[in-house]
C-alpha cells in the first residue's frame, strides 16, 4: 500500500503541506499589516494542526511520499521563519533563533540534496528536529498570547529556542555527513570487488 503513494505528489497530506503555504502571508498580513496578534494565533495553531493532521493521515492511511518528505518540513521552516521574521518587530531578540534557523535550514537542505543525489534516500526528520519544532511554535505562541511577557521570561524562551536549533542543525550535519560518508565507502567497495 505504501509502494502506492510513494512517487505521488497529490496526495491528501501533500494538500494540507500546500495549505499551509497558503496561510504564511495570511499570517505575516494578519499580524505586520492589522497588528491583530489574536487572529495571527489563530491562523498560526490552524497552521499547526494541519502539520500534525496530514502527518497522522500520512502514516495511518500509508500515504507516505518521497515529495511529501521533503516538502512537509519545507511548509513548516518557511511558517516559522515567516512567524519569527514577524515576531522580531516587536522582540529584537528573535533575531536570534531566526537567522540560526535559516542558517541550519540552508545547511540541512543543501547536505539532504546531496544524500538524495548520492544514495536516491530522502531522509525524514528525526526526534530533535521534531523537538525543535514543537518548541519553536510553542514560543512563538507564548510571545502572541503574552503581549507584555517580561524581557526575562522572553529571553529564557528565545535562549531555549536558540540552543535547541544549534544541537539539532549539529546533529543533523552528523546524521548527513555519516550517510554521505558511508555511501562513499560503499561506492569504492564496489569498485574495489569489481576490479577484483
Amino acid at each position: 500500500m505504501e509502494e502506492k503513494y510513494k512517487h505521488r505528489i497529490i496526495t491528501i497530506p501533500n494538500l494540507l503541506s500546500f495549505f499551509r503555504l497558503l496561510l504564511i502571508p495570511v499570517i505575516i498580513w494578519l499580524y505586520v499589516v492589522k497588528q491583530n496578534p489574536a487572529w495571527t494565533t489563530l491562523v498560526l495553531a490552524l497552521s499547526g494542526i494541519t502539520d500534525i493532521v496530514d502527518g497522522i493521515i500520512a502514516r495511518k492511511c500509508h500515504m507516505v511520499s518521497n515529495f511529501g518528505k521533503a516538502f512537509d518540513p519545507v511548509a513548516d521552516k518557511l511558517t516559522q521563519i515567516a512567524m519569527l521574521f514577524c515576531l522580531v518587530s516587536r522582540f529584537e531578540w528573535m533575531l536570534l533563533p531566526l537567522v540560526l534557523l535559516v542558517v541550519k535550514e540552508i545547511f540541512a537542505g543543501v547536505t539532504g540534496l546531496l544524500v538524495i543525489r548520492k544514495t536516491g534516500k530522502v531522509l525524514g526528520a528525526v526526534w530533535h528536529g521534531k523537538a525543535t519544532t514543537v518548541l519553536l511554535y510553542s514560543m512563538m505562541l507564548i510571545h502572541l498570547l503574552w503581549f507584555n511577557i517580561p524581557a526575562v521570561v522572553s529571553g529564557i524562551l528565545i535562549g531555549a529556542c536558540t540552543a535547541l536549533i544549534l544541537l539539532s542543525a549539529i546533529l543533523y550535519g552528523i546524521r548527513n555527513a555519516s550517510v554521505l560518508r558511508q555511501s562513499n565507502t560503499e561506492k569504492e567497495n564496489a569498485l574495489w570487488q569489481k576490479d577484483m
